[in-house]
Order: C-alpha cells, then structure tokens, then sequence
C-alpha cells in the first residue's frame, strides 16, 4: 500500500547556487586553485547533460570534460551531481575496489597466499604488478594493500583464485555481490580491470560499490595509504616499498585534496582515466565518480565537484513531533531548504513505515517509523481475544453466566471506590 504525504512546498530564499569551474584541462593545477575556481561564474550545464540541474531548486553546477560522473552522499544515498550515470563504460582498475571488497568479505587477513601460475601471469600481462614470483608467500593483509597501493594486478589474480577457488569463481562473487549492492548496469570480468569488452560498469553502481567498500574499516585504512612496504618474502631478496599514485591523497601532490578519505584511479586506453574516491566535510560523507575522462584532468574535476557538493548541500534533521521515528530522518538538502520544502511517501509493511523525503522531485533521505495505526489494531485485536479466553473461562468454571459475573465484579469494584474515597475525605 502507498500512502502518499505532501508537505506544504514554499518557494526556496536565499539557496546558494554556485556554479562550480570544472573546465581545467592543466594537470598541473593545484587542489587550492580549483577550489578557489568553483566559486567563479561558470556556463551552466545543460540539463539533458547533467541531470540533477532540471530539479527543481536544485543549485547549478556546470559540465565536465569526461564522459560520466556522480557524486553520492553516503548516508542517504541522495545523488547531488549526475552526468550520464547510468552510461555503461569501461572501468580500468576500479575493479579493484570489489576486488579488494570480495576478498576482505570471504578471508582473513592473516591467511596465507601462494603465488601460483595464475597469478604470476600477472606479472607479463601488460599492467602493475610486484614482479612476485612462484611459490612466493604473502598474507592477504599484504595483499591487499598489494593490489589498492601499486594496483599490482598480479595480486589481484592470486587473491581471487586464492578465495574463489578459480578465478572464474571469484569474478562470479563479484558479479553476485554487485546485484546485491544495487547495481543494475555492471559486469566483472577479471578481477584486474584489464580490457574486455564484455566488462563494463556505471557511475552510479560505482558509487554503490565504493560507499560498500569504504563502510569496511580496513579497506578504509587500505585505501587512505600513500606508501607501503611489504616485508621479505620465503623468496624475495628484501623489502619492496610501494607507492600510491592516487593524487588525491598524496600530500605533495598538485591534485591533493584535504577532505579526501580515500580513492583510486586507473587508466587504459580502452577506459580512459578513471577515478574513484570519498570525501569528508561539513558532516557529510561524499562518493565521487569520474569515468572515461582525460589523463591528469580527472583529479582536478573530482575536486570541481566534490566542492560543488559541499559547498552547496548540507544535513537537514527532520523534526521527531508528529511520529515515533525508529531510525532515520536526515535528509540532504540545498542549504536554506527546511522541512516545508519536502514532500514525502509512505510505505506501510510488518507495522513500519518507510517514508522516503523528495525535494523536488528527488529522493533525498528516508525515516522508519512506527506503524501507530497498526499497533493500534493489534491491540484492539489482542484484547479480543482476552476478552473471550475470559467469558470461555468464566463459562467453564461456573454455572452463572460471565455476565454476571462481570456485573458483580463492577459492584464490588464500585464499593470499593466508595470506601476509598469515603477514607480518603474522613
């Protein structure tokens, strides 16, 4: 059954609708400059371009040079920016983020990880790689941090035959855990992000799948790190020290960017760059996406709009008044936007309400609520059925009828009160 609430809508005062700077085509600028630029008047993208500019009081943001983005607040899943997110394109080592995901959801990270054939394969096959070798050992700890700091696709081959049993087997999980975060528009392949044209994903499921990702505390750890070394193996000579060349955390970086948690980026010429990354700030977390851009333009864009987010949203708490809120109740809204700005739909299923939040139009956040009209009916059905477990009682255990009985039990009760009061004024 869906009940649909409308709040009175008012017209929006003051909202900040800046446009964000998003055409930088020089690598080279710094994060400080691009920050500086979202601020700046800048075209307006059009609508059938970036989609969330036709909502209604939706602040404006511009276009950017690579083919599809989003950016997603965490909590709420609520989409603030989206350029042809649903496009399928091809994702170049972002694969390693479910990669990664799969492996740390199935193992442990003191298990112990033998390079086979399959996985040293990686080590020639055209992308990153360890140069680990046969019968090398490292523990999946080790490993992951292998495959999201050098993006060493060798690894990534042993992990998934490692856990899967075979690679195949382990691209299927991936598939799997894919459709049960959301995705609707995604295929792994291999667990490396090397071209195939049967490999494809969007930037909304993307976003799905890094907001899944970076909830793990130790892919969260795993995927901040700018430099790591992996201790002497049975086999290796020594130490080898990785770096981490996702910009958007590296502090000496030209494309480093405070509010960053995490990320990875990744390039083929089939892909283009891509980029992948969270963000936090002013009590919000944001899931940035970039795909199919240009090398060394997708760092900088990612800032663009990840300062659109922030600097144009904020957390709205809707007022616990009128219900008994379960969970929930916080949308993202334009700044100014109140609660009056909202309209609501409610769902009622196994005595709850979910109520999803649209500001104009789009959903925004959720609430669980109690179902008090339900409650209310199971009461009145529970005392039913008291009330005849009572006369069936009554009617077994004497020969007056229960109403006769009720009726002195009334009396008693009322002569009881009249002494209680009688007392009470002496």
């Amino acid at each position: 059954m869906m009940i649909k609430k409308k709040r009175i809508t008012a017209a929006l005062m003051a909202l900040g609708l800046g446009a964000v700077t998003m055409f930088s085509q020089f690598p080279v600028s710094a994060a400080e400059e691009t920050a500086q630029n979202t601020d700046a008047a800048a075209q307006t993208a059009d609508p059938s371009v970036v989609v969330t500019n036709g909502i209604d009081g939706w602040p404006q943001a511009s276009d950017i040079s690579s083919a599809a983005a989003i950016v997603m607040e965490t909590s709420t899943n609520t989409v603030l920016y989206s350029k042809n997110a649903d496009q399928p394109l091809y994702p170049a080592s972002a694969v390693k983020i479910m990669t990664c995901l799969v492996a740390l959801e199935n193992s442990s990270l003191d298990e112990q990880v033998t390079m086979t054939a399959t996985g040293v394969s990686g080590v020639t096959d055209g992308g990153a790689n360890i140069s680990s070798q046969l019968d090398e050992v490292f523990t999946m700890e080790e490993c992951l941090y292998a495959i999201m700091v050098a993006s060493a696709n060798d690894i990534a081959l042993q992990v998934a035959e490692h856990v899967g049993g075979s690679v195949d087997a382990f691209v299927q999980i991936m598939n799997t855990r894919a459709q049960e975060l959301g995705c609707t528009n995604t295929v792994f392949t291999n667990p490396t992000g090397l071209p195939d044209e049967n490999q494809h994903i969007t930037a909304h499921d993307m976003a799905l799948i890094m907001e899944a990702a970076m909830a793990n505390d130790t892919f969260r750890t795993i995927a901040a790190t700018t430099s790591y070394t992996l201790p002497a193996t049975n086999v290796s000579g020594g130490e080898r020290v990785l770096t981490n060349n996702f910009t958007m955390i590296n502090s000496t970086s030209d494309g480093y960017y405070k509010p960053c948690i995490g990320g990875k980026e990744g390039y083929t010429e089939a892909s283009g760059s891509t980029l992948v990354c969270e963000a936090s700030k002013n009590n919000m977390k944001l899931v940035c996406i970039v795909l199919n851009g240009a090398s060394g333009v997708t760092d900088d864009e990612a800032i663009a709009l990840l300062n659109y987010g922030f600097d144009n949203f904020a957390p709205l708490t809707i007022a616990d008044d009128d219900f008994n809120r379960l969970s929930g109740g916080t949308v993202i809204a334009p700044n100014g936007a109140t609660e009056d700005n909202l309209t609501t739909e409610d769902t009622s299923s196994d005595g709850q309400i979910t109520r999803q939040y649209y500001f104009g139009g789009t959903p925004v956040g959720t609430a669980i609520l109690e179902d008090a009209e339900q409650q209310t009916n199971d009461a009145a059905v529970t005392g039913q059925k008291n009330m005849e477990a009572a006369q069936a009682y009554s009617a077994s255990h004497t020969t007056a009828p229960y109403y006769i009985i009720g009726a002195i039990g009334a009396a008693f009760l009322l002569f009881f009160l009249f002494l209680m009061i009688k007392v009470i004024k002496s």
